[in-house]
C-alpha cells in the first residue's frame, strides 16, 4: 500500500461505523421497483447525506410520462477544476422476497439486506470516496460529479435516461465508474437488451364446441418453438470480451419469462401472451436481431394462420471501453493499489446504466464491492471491509484521472 492510499485508508477507516449506518437508513427505505415507490424519501435523504459530507447537492424533478412514485435524480459535486469525473447510481431496487430485508444485518463482516449489493452499498462507497477526495486535497484539477438514480431496474429509460434527455451528462468527462456489484473485477463492457411481449388473437368456445374456437395456446406453443431454437443458437456464439469465472459466454435469451391468457380452464383461450427477454453479446448487430426474432414469430404464426403481435418493450444497445484505455488504465492501477493485486476486466452478463455515457462517448466502467451471485436475492449482503476499500479506489481515482 502507498502512502497515499495509507492517507485514504486513515481518512476511511474510522469513518466504517458511519458508513454502515448510512447503509442501514438506505436499506430500511423500500425503494422496490417495480412498482417504484419511496423514491422520493430516499432521494431526500441522499441529499442530506451529501451535504453532510461536504457535497453539494441538488434534486433535479423527472419530469415527463412516467409511471414512478415521486421520483428525482440527486446530483452532487465537489472540486473545481476543467475536467469532469462521474460516479453513477441507482437508488432502486428489486422487491424483496420478505420484508425483513429491509432491515439491514450484520453478521461476520457481512452486511445483509436489500440493496447492499446493488446498489445501495455502491453509493456508500461513492459518497465517502468522493469526501474522501476533498477533504484530502485529492481534486487539484477537476470536479466530481455524483448522479444517482431511480428505475434502473425497470430499464433506466425514466432515470439515467433524463440525464441523457435533458443534457445532464457533458461528453466531455474523462470517465464514468458505477457502483454495480462486480465484486473484483472492472466491468469495462455489458450487454445490449431487447424485450417483447408477443400476442395472439383468437376465438373462445366452450370445450363442448372446441372446435368452433381458435386455440391460442396451441399458437403460442408453435411460434414459442423457432424462437427457444433461436435461443439455444445464441448461447452458443461466445463473446471475445473476458467474462467472470463461470458466467456463460454466448447472448443469452429467455423464452417465456412470463405468459398468460385465457378466461376459464374449460373455455378455449381468445387471448394468449409471452415474452421473449434477452441479453447481446456487443458482437452482435441488435436491430439486425431483432428483425431475426420478427421473422422467426411472422413465419412460424403464418404455418398456423395465427393472429400475431410484437411489441418491443426494451431495445438498449450494449456499453463497452477497451481495457487499455488511459481511463481502464488508471482505475486497474489504482484497485490493484487499494488491493495488492493485479485487477482483471471482464464483460458484465446483464446490461449497465453505463451506456448512457458511452453512447455520448465517455470512458465507462463499474466497479463495486457488492457481487452479482447475491444481487437480487434473499440473502443479498456486501462486505463490510469492501464497502470501505472500494471508496478508497474512488477516491484514488478521483486523484489521478483529474490531475
Amino acid at each position: 500500500m502507498s502512502a497515499r492510499s495509507d492517507r485514504v485508508a486513515q481518512w476511511l477507516e474510522p469513518r466504517t461505523e458511519e458508513m454502515v449506518g448510512l447503509l442501514s437508513r438506505l436499506v430500511a427505505e423500500p425503494t422496490e421497483n417495480p412498482p417504484g415507490t419511496g423514491l422520493g424519501r430516499c432521494a431526500r435523504l441522499l441529499e442530506e447525506e451529501m451535504r453532510r459530507l461536504g457535497l453539494e447537492a441538488e434534486l433535479i424533478d423527472i419530469t415527463g410520462p412516467h409511471r414512478l412514485e415521486d421520483p428525482y435524480v440527486v446530483r452532487g459535486s465537489t472540486g473545481d477544476g476543467a475536467k469532469l469525473l462521474y460516479f453513477h447510481g441507482h437508488y432502486d431496487v428489486v422487491p424483496a422476497q420478505d420484508r425483513e430485508q429491509f432491515r439491514l444485518r450484520r453478521e461476520n463482516g457481512e452486511l445483509i439486506g436489500r440493496g447492499t449489493a446493488d446498489m445501495k452499498g455502491g453509493i456508500v462507497s461513492m459518497l465517502y470516496g468522493a469526501a474522501a477526495a476533498k477533504e484530502l486535497g485529492l481534486l487539484t484539477n477537476g470536479r466530481v460529479v455524483v448522479h444517482l438514480v431511480p428505475d434502473e431496474e425497470t430499464g433506466s429509460v425514466v432515470g439515467a435516461g433524463h440525464l441523457r434527455d435533458h443534457h445532464l451528462i457533458d461528453p466531455s468527462a474523462v470517465a464514468v465508474v458505477t457502483g454495480e456489484p462486480s465484486g473484483t473485477s472492472i466491468w469495462n463492457a455489458a450487454r445490449g437488451a431487447i424485450s417483447l411481449r408477443v400476442g395472439f388473437e383468437g376465438r373462445e368456445a366452450h370445450v363442448g364446441q372446441a372446435a368452433f374456437g381458435v386455440n391460442t395456446f396451441a399458437h403460442m406453443v408453435h411460434v414459442a418453438r423457432p424462437l427457444l431454437a433461436y435461443a439455444e443458437e445464441m448461447a452458443a456464439k461466445p463473446t471475445g470480451y473476458p467474462m467472470d469465472p463461470g458466467d456463460p459466454t454466448g447472448s443469452m435469451v429467455v423464452v417465456g419469462g412470463i405468459c398468460g391468457g385465457g378466461s376459464n380452464f374449460n373455455v378455449v383461450p381468445a387471448d394468449a401472451w409471452f415474452t421473449v427477454d434477452s441479453r447481446f453479446n456487443p458482437e452482435e448487430d441488435l436491430h439486425a436481431e431483432l428483425e431475426r426474432m420478427r421473422a422467426l414469430i411472422r413465419d412460424a404464426a403464418a404455418e398456423v394462420d395465427a393472429k400475431v403481435t410484437v411489441e418491443v418493450t426494451q431495445f438498449q444497445p450494449p456499453a463497452g471501453t477497451p481495457a487499455e484505455h488511459p481511463a481502464g488504465v488508471a482505475l486497474a492501477r489504482c484497485v490493484e493499489e487499494v488491493r495488492g493485486e493485479p485487477a482483471r476486466f471482464a464483460m458484465c452478463g446483464g446490461i449497465l446504466e453505463n451506456r448512457w455515457y458511452d453512447q455520448l462517448g465517455v470512458p465507462a466502467f463499474a466497479y463495486g464491492a457488492g457481487r452479482l451471485d447475491v444481487s437480487h436475492g434473499p440473502h443479498e449482503r456486501v462486505d463490510e471491509q469492501e464497502l470501505v476499500r472500494t471508496a478508497a479506489v474512488y477516491a484514488l481515482y478521483a486523484a489521478d484521472v483529474l490531475a
